[in-house]
């Protein structure tokens, strides 16, 4: 890389790292060029992302964010995985590392939160945000529904009431 791209490099981890809801760094070291592309593909699937970059050019680019404190994990073969949401990349690299023991999650950030690899594992056993959301909106509807059956029911019994002597008065 020459010193322009390396800027350019450094400037566009920089703002990923400012944006991103949660950072994971990983180790690498044994993973094949399939496995690797396997763990971008169930990344790019959550919404999440990873790169490999130069130690010395990560450690750079996260000077003067709210992840600055993780600059010490990257020693030796790391990857950082990232993603808006707060979730999805720890949940796909915690995934991913139960099943392939070349990966090691080292650590990570969320926001000014600096997480070790327990942490990392902790908060990929949270639900997605798409899950919460889906949660929240079930238990608001839930009692609309309750309201609406409670409000029908009078109705639907008179309703029988009437067909009940409708069938009568015909019989008769």
């Amino acid at each position: 890389m020459e010193r322009a791209e390396k800027r350019e490099f450094v400037t566009e981890l920089h703002e990923t790292f400012k944006g991103s809801g949660a950072i994971v760094v990983a180790r690498y070291a044994g993973l094949t060029v399939a496995q690797m592309n396997d763990l971008r593909s169930k990344m790019r699937a959550q919404g999440a992302t990873v790169k490999v970059a130069k130690n010395r050019l990560a450690k750079i680019a996260l000077q003067g964010t709210d992840a600055a404190e993780i600059a010490g994990l990257f020693e030796g073969q790391t990857l950082v995985a990232y993603s808006a949401d707060p979730i999805a990349a720890p949940k796909v690299a915690n995934d991913y590392a139960k099943g392939n023991d070349k990966l090691v999650i080292l650590g990570g950030s969320m926001g000014k939160t600096t997480l070790d690899a327990e942490g990392v594992k902790a908060l990929a056993s949270l639900p997605s945000l798409d899950e919460l959301r889906g949660k929240l909106l079930g238990m608001i509807q839930t009692p609309a529904t309750r309201i609406a059956a409670v409000v029908a029911a009078p109705a639907a019994q008179l309703a029988r009431v009437f067909a009940a002597y409708a069938k009568k008065d015909e019989a008769a």
